[in-house]
């Protein structure tokens, strides 16, 4: 008794020294409760929907985990009665210092026992506020506590009690990167603050004590202080939580998991909360599509698929779907931004464009026959995707069946860059010059995005115009620059509308045939490695691709068994409600009357540029490419090399486009057609060659040199 009371004198004394040394101390300024709550950032930044919905939660702060500000009326009772227990038992009778607890401590320290604290809640939160969370209860220096005392106390004048708690709450640290009382809630338990009952609330509540104390020393904390709260837990319960929740790794549920690839793109710890033009629910709609389609096709090595939509009035983005997330061989990748073969997804653009120059119109007769294009390296020879050929076929049977080797011809009958130039103007950026590429352009040599297919696609639904799209709402969409003409785009969307010159290769009954007018193409690249289906209505572009990041092939998938399905369930959801309508036609494009030789097509009427209509019947001869010579070039120098024999240095003489009824002339010497390569023994001099048609004129005509010993004979 008498060192009891000795140390309680003693105790009382160091007060009245703290209270005498107490004036000393200059306060630090203090923000309000407005303040910090404004100044509160979670680590979970939030991507929104066009409506205001939560689409994804992303973390952007790798150091500490907080989630949203917590008020007082959302947290369990039981688990304020349990903080206060611990840390403040008269927290709602004192000014900010516990004068109590303060003696108490100060006759502990003098019989040599200092383990009782003194701090308050107000007081611990004057520390977050100035130190950050978890560096609280840092031992201080007697001149740190009194300024302590003194900010807690004026603390408590600026402050109400409940948003003194409310803070503390929110910004103390619980264990590990938990920072917040809604972070150790869900980390810990699975379940809002809340939702939490008196064992899992003394647990928390012991961990402020010691945050990374060890399992077993919290729940021994949290049972004792479960049992001095009044009621009568089961025994051994808090313990037992202690030890589950504390003894493997917390996780914490994303509330929303619907746009990884938007969120990455859009979040960071400068913009934690963006609203998006996406919307929630035809994202949803879009992510279930595809991966029920890909799950149907695992069996034929699909693996991967991404899918986007687009509004084409205001380029908007609704829906943006890169792979589909656990399904998928590599979720992190961005399947609409990834670089892949186009396969025939190009084919309207370089028709539009053959269009637009008045080379063809929708009833051109192409040639569908056995076609050989020379190359660098050889000769070329594209091939249909069923093997067959067709002989005549219009240009509109030959774009909306998809077929290759008419699409070839067309490519042959432009300037070699050309259509190149075409497809950079549409914005995709990694196609190089046309002669990069060669012959194979048309048929999905270039690497292309879905991305920039739809909003190519999108410009053909706006009549020519392209536009950027956009992830972000815009006060009034942004201005677009025609590319194509509004003849011309019309044209190709009809023909890309046309289930019954579709029919010859896909049957008048397939997934492409909505019950509203749409326009779509599919593509399918080299060995089946990717498949598309790209189309629109008025309203909308949707575009499709599955196939393997890996680069794996496919397994006998086609745009139709491929990608189709999930475009026609989107295309579908799209207009379940809102009628579908169609681009009409633009001034200047005009229909006429058209009838075809022989048993080529039927007669029908066809839509036409003014002023490319035929007056009769469309010309009976198929057209097969501009006849020239590719090889040697205009100007070019042979140079001979004195150590090869004579007999070894040959130039092999090319033409394209030609037929049977061309010939090639070196200086007025007739060497053959130019339906093969032509073997010539080169000469020293200059050299004029010539492409004669079977009129006699000139149709191409070029001049070289060869420089060397002469050899002799030809």
């Amino acid at each position: 008794m008498r060192r009891t009371l000795l140390a309680a004198a003693t105790g009382a004394a160091c007060l009245a020294a703290l209270a005498a040394a107490f004036p000393s101390a200059a306060p630090r300024p203090l923000p309000s409760y407005r303040e910090v709550r404004a100044a509160w950032q979670p680590s979970e930044a939030r991507l929104l929907d066009r409506r205001g919905e939560i689409l994804h939660e992303l973390r952007v702060n790798p150091t500490a985990r907080r989630l949203e500000w917590t008020s007082l009326s959302e947290v369990s009772p039981a688990l304020v009665r349990a903080v206060l227990r611990s840390e403040d038992k008269r927290f709602h009778e004192h000014a900010g210092a516990d004068w109590f607890a303060l003696a108490g401590a100060a006759a502990q320290a003098v019989l040599g026992d200092g383990r009782r604290g003194a701090s308050t809640v107000t007081m611990q939160l004057i520390s977050l506020l100035h130190d950050g969370a978890g560096r609280g209860r840092a031992r201080r220096s007697v001149r740190q506590k009194l300024l302590q005392i003194r900010e807690g106390l004026a603390l408590e004048r600026r402050w109400t009690k409940g948003e003194i708690l409310e803070a503390y709450l929110n910004l103390v640290s619980y264990r590990g990167e938990l920072v917040g009382i809604r972070a150790a809630s869900r980390g810990l338990f699975g379940k809002e603050p809340a939702g939490l009952d008196e064992p899992e609330s003394a647990v928390l509540a012991a961990l402020i004590r010691a945050p990374n104390a060890a399992p077993a020393d919290v729940g021994r904390r949290a049972e004792r202080l479960s049992g001095s709260l009044g009621s009568r837990p089961p025994p051994g319960r808090a313990a037992s939580l202690a030890r589950e929740a504390l003894s493997s790794p917390y996780a914490i549920e994303r509330r929303a998991d619907l746009a990884p690839h938007a969120a990455r793109m859009l979040l960071s710890r400068e913009r934690p909360e963006v609203r998006s033009t996406l919307d929630a629910d035809l994202q949803r709609s879009v992510r279930e599509a595809l991966g029920r389609q890909l799950l149907s096709l695992q069996g034929r090595n699909v693996g991967d698929g991404a899918a986007l939509v687009v509004e084409n009035r205001t380029g908007e983005i609704l829906a943006y779907v890169g792979n589909a997330g656990a399904l998928s061989s590599a979720a992190h990748v961005d399947g609409i931004r990834a670089p892949r073969q186009a396969g025939s997804a190009l084919k309207p653009f370089l028709y539009g464009l053959a269009l637009e120059r008045r080379l063809l119109t929708a009833a051109s007769l192409l040639d569908d026959s056995p076609l050989d294009v020379p190359t660098e390296v050889g000769s070329y020879a594209p091939r249909n995707y069923d093997r067959g050929y067709r002989g005549p076929v219009s240009l509109r049977t030959a774009l909306a069946g998809s077929l290759n080797i008419p699409a070839v011809r067309t490519q042959l009958l432009l300037p070699p860059d050309a259509f190149a130039a075409r497809l950079r103007d549409l914005g995709f950026d990694r196609v190089r010059d046309g002669e990069d590429h060669g012959a194979a352009l048309v048929l999905g040599a270039a690497d292309v995005t879905l991305l920039q297919l739809v909003s190519a696609y999108r410009a053909l639904a706006n009549g020519g115009v392209a536009g950027p799209l956009t992830l972000l709402r815009r006060d009034t969409p942004a201005r677009g620059k025609r590319i194509l003409s509004p003849g011309a785009s019309f044209i190709v969307s009809d023909i890309l509308s046309d289930r019954g010159a579709r029919e010859a290769t896909f049957g008048l009954e397939n997934l492409l045939s909505t019950p509203f007018r749409t326009a779509v193409k599919t593509g399918t690249s080299k060995d089946m490695r990717d498949n598309w289906c790209v189309g629109f209505s008025k309203e909308y572009t949707v575009g499709v691709w599955v196939g393997n990041f890996r680069g794996d092939p496919m397994w006998n998938v086609s745009g139709i068994s491929g990608a189709a399905p999930v475009w026609a369930e989107v295309m579908g959801h799209l207009h379940r409600e809102r009628p579908a309508s169609f681009p009409s036609p633009p001034p200047g494009v005009v229909p006429h009357r058209v009838a075809f030789p022989g048993e080529a097509e039927g007669d029908r009427t066809e839509w036409f540029i003014a002023g490319t209509e035929p007056f009769r019947k469309v010309p009976a001869r198929a057209i097969r490419g501009i006849a020239r010579i590719r090889y040697p070039s205009d100007g070019m120098v042979v140079a001979l090399d004195p150590d090869i024999p004579p007999g070894r240095q040959l130039v092999f003489l090319e033409a394209a486009g030609g037929d049977a009824a061309h010939s090639l002339v070196l200086d007025g010497v007739q060497l053959g057609t130019p339906d093969r390569l032509l073997p010539w023994r080169p000469q020293p001099g200059a050299h004029t060659l010539s492409l004669v048609d079977g009129d006699g004129s000139v149709v191409d005509t070029v001049a070289f040199s060869v420089r060397g010993t002469p050899i002799a004979g030809r």
